[in-house]
Formats: C-alpha cells, sequence, structure tokens
C-alpha cells in the first residue's frame, strides 16, 4: 500500500532557473493528507485559474468521496463496515479503483495487494498503526492472512458491485488512489483542450507538452538517502507519468534488526531484500503508482524480472553492502526517459 511506503517526491524541474511566463498558472493545495502541486502553461484562450481551481477540487471531492477510509460515509467505508458476503453496490469510482488495482495483483502474483492493510498496521507502520513496538506473533499473522488476500474480493462490472468471500476482508486503495486523482485531473484539463501541464499529488508525477522553459518538462528522483535530498536521476516526460516507492524514510529499529515497512502481502512480513526505492514511467499514473510499489515488494531481483517481462519502465536502487554507493540498475524502458543530471 503506498500509503505505507515513503514517498520520493518527485521535484519538478520545470525551468531550470527560469522565470515564469505570464501565461503560466500554479495551483497548490493540501488533499489525502498530502499536498498536490498543478502547473498549467498556454491555456486555451477562455479558460481562466478559476477554470482550473475548480476542476482539481471538483476531482479531488469525488476521489475522496468514493475512496477515502477516513469519511466513514465514503463508498469504500460503507462496503469496509458491511459484514456480507453478497454483492455489494459501490460507485463506478471504487469498481475502477479495484479493477485497476486487480491488473497490477494478478500481473505480480499478488505483490500488490488492496486487502493488507490490517496486516501493516499490526507491524506498527501506517498512520493508523497499532501502538506498540513489538512485532505480530504467528497466531496474530494467521488470523490476518484468513481475513486478507487479493482473491478473495470479486468485482462485477455491471451492475458495479463487489463482494467478499470472507466477511472480514477489508480494502484500502490509498495505494493507487493518488495516481488515479491525478489521471482525472490530466483527462478534465485535456477535455478543457489544455495541452501543457504538469500535476502532481502526493509524490505522483505526470507531465503533457512543454514548461514554462518552452521545454518538456523534467522531474527529478531524489536520491534515497534518509538524511538528505538530491536528485539521483533526471527524467524527461511528455505525456507519461512517474510514481517512486521507497523505505528509506520510514523504517525501525527492533532489537538492532532493521525491519521495513514495506510488508510482502503473500508472506504477512517486511521484506528483508536490499531495494531501498523503485521509480516507474508509465502512460497510467494509477499504474506507475501501483506498480512501483509492487516491484518495491518484489524485490530487485524478482521485480527486475517481472519488470523486464511486462516491459515496465523501472529503475531500481539497492542499499550498498557497507559504505559504498547505490547500486542502480533500470530496464531498457527507462533508459528512453532518462536524461544526464546537471
Amino acid at each position: 500500500m503506498k500509503r505505507y511506503l515513503a514517498r520520493l517526491v518527485a521535484a519538478a524541474l520545470c525551468c531550470g532557473g527560469c522565470t515564469p511566463q505570464p501565461s503560466t498558472e500554479r495551483i497548490v493545495g493540501e488533499t489525502m493528507g498530502t499536498t498536490y502541486d498543478v502547473t498549467v502553461t498556454r491555456s486555451p484562450d477562455g479558460i481562466r485559474r478559476s477554470d482550473l481551481e475548480s476542476t482539481i477540487d471538483a476531482v479531488l471531492a469525488d476521489i475522496n468521496r468514493h475512496l477515502s477510509t477516513y469519511d466513514p460515509s465514503s463508498d469504500i467505508s460503507r462496503f469496509n463496515v458491511n459484514p456480507s458476503i453478497d454483492w455489494i453496490p459501490v460507485s463506478r469510482v471504487l469498481l475502477d479503483a479495484v479493477m485497476q488495482s486487480a491488473q497490477v495483483s494478478l500481473a505480480t502474483d499478488g505483490a500488490f495487494d488492496i486487502t493488507v492493510g490490517p496486516i501493516v498496521k499490526a507491524w506498527g507502520f501506517g498512520s493508523a498503526a497499532a501502538d506498540t513496538a513489538d512485532p505480530p506473533d504467528a497466531e496474530q499473522i494467521e488470523r490476518l492472512r484468513l481475513a486478507a488476500g487479493h482473491d478473495k474480493l470479486v468485482a462485477r462490472i455491471d451492475p458495479p458491485a463487489l463482494r467478499k468471500t470472507v466477511s472480514a476482508l477489508q480494502i484500502d486503495v490509498d495505494g493507487i488512489a493518488p495516481g488515479i486523482a491525478v489521471d482525472r485531473i490530466a483527462e478534465r484539463f485535456e477535455a478543457l483542450g489544455i495541452r501543457d501541464y504538469l500535476v502532481e499529488l502526493g509524490g505522483e508525477v505526470r507531465a503533457r507538452g512543454l514548461s514554462p522553459a518552452d521545454r518538456s518538462w523534467r522531474v527529478a528522483v531524489e536520491a534515497p538517502a534518509a538524511g538528505e535530498r538530491r536528485p539521483f536521476a533526471l527524467l524527461e516526460l511528455d505525456g507519461f507519468a512517474v510514481s517512486t516507492s521507497g523505505d528509506y524514510r520510514d523504517f525501525r529499529e527492533t532489537a538492532g534488526r532493521r525491519v521495513s515497512h514495506t510488508i510482502d502481502p503473500r508472506t504477512a512480513a517486511p521484506v528483508t531484500h536490499r531495494l531501498t526505492s523503485v521509480t516507474v514511467v508509465h502512460a497510467s499514473t494509477a499504474m506507475a503508482d501501483a506498480f512501483s510499489t509492487a516491484l518495491m515488494v518484489l524485490g530487485p531481483d524478482e521485480g527486475m524480472e517481472a519488470a523486464r517481462r511486462l516491459r515496465i519502465a523501472a529503475l531500481f536502487i539497492e542499499r550498498p553492502p557497507g559504505e559504498g554507493a547505490f547500486i542502480e540498475s533500470q530496464t531498457p524502458e527507462f533508459a528512453s526517459f532518462r536524461r544526464p543530471l546537471p
């Protein structure tokens, strides 16, 4: 779940020190427990700043109304408290989120799973985590595993509905919802005739067209170092999205051992590999969001194998065994987006 992974904020290098042109509009705000930063250049005639703001607000309100686990009246919250194992009608927004999540779950053998929230919480991570430093025991883990699993959730397209095969099942789409929100904002912009924009929400970035510097948007991927913020790689995007998942900002030490907050849904336990971040570039922000999480779970070897098989543009960064430099590897697809750092 992306909420439980430290986001590597991809800093947009849109100007490189230039002064934004008068036609540039930048809109920032807060949503989903994080922030958003939207830049639009060269808006069509008749499109005002207020039109951009209302478009963004409408999308975010709709996403929260259906996908927020913090709102007890949301579609997903009502589904979670419903113990029925019969079909439960849901909104098209929630169904689409579940269907997109299922694509990634199936493609990665369950490495991405929207039902593992209670397991992550039991390990002491997440905003609603248990207030304890003690790891869950085997009995507790087994009990949670019986009430989780992407294969225990069934979807029906028409009319939209979901069905639990175990009544205790709960879902949390925070690992894909920010990407969905970014995609929907971009879709609304396209409908307005806007062709030059960058949308960032919670570290998920999608860009199209030209920046205020009259070139394709450039986005910096942060180095996975806990004590500093510096660029590790530079990407050039036009019509694509980028998302990074990592574990270097959210972990804890237990009995002298590093416990990652990246939980493998297949084992219900923290991962033990040395992979510290994964960056994915994709045409869909939602897919970039979910796949970066899944590949982070899979680790450097299994993850790279999956990325190559699925032809995903991905960058893997591993912690060095000692004090050396980070170890990186990338797919051929990722190399096509990468540019030299200035």
